[in-house]
């Protein structure tokens, strides 16, 4: 599972690189965030607009990575196709974390 990693000001961009998170690359995909997201930034943007198919699996390593990150720091999506933002709200994900439709969306709400 290929992310790529931003720093924006106190705000890092993670970009998954991959049109699907599923039960075959769940746990490559938390052990990459884990990587990524150790470097302490307060928040950190999730940008899936490259992500077209998400199951259950890929729920859980998007949480996982939410938890690893521990409570005094967020974990924020962005950019959710069509397919992904059903099956957050299904699932009521949506009220899990902060979903913005753009990655530029999110940026201007945590820039301010």
């Amino acid at each position: 599972m290929e992310l790529d990693s931003q720093q924006n000001g106190p705000l890092q961009i993670v970009r998954v690189n991959s049109a699907r998170i599923d039960a075959a690359v769940a746990i490559e995909f938390k052990d990459a965030m884990r990587q990524v997201t150790d470097t302490g930034s307060p928040t950190v943007i999730l940008d899936l607009s490259t992500v077209e198919f998400i199951d259950s699996s890929g729920l859980g390593a998007i949480v996982a990575s939410m938890k690893h990150m521990g409570q005094e720091r967020s974990l924020v999506l962005a950019g959710l196709t069509p397919t992904v933002d059903k099956v957050f709200r299904l699932t009521r994900m949506d009220s899990v974390f902060g979903v913005f439709p753009t990655l530029e969306t999110a940026l201007d709400v945590h820039a301010a």
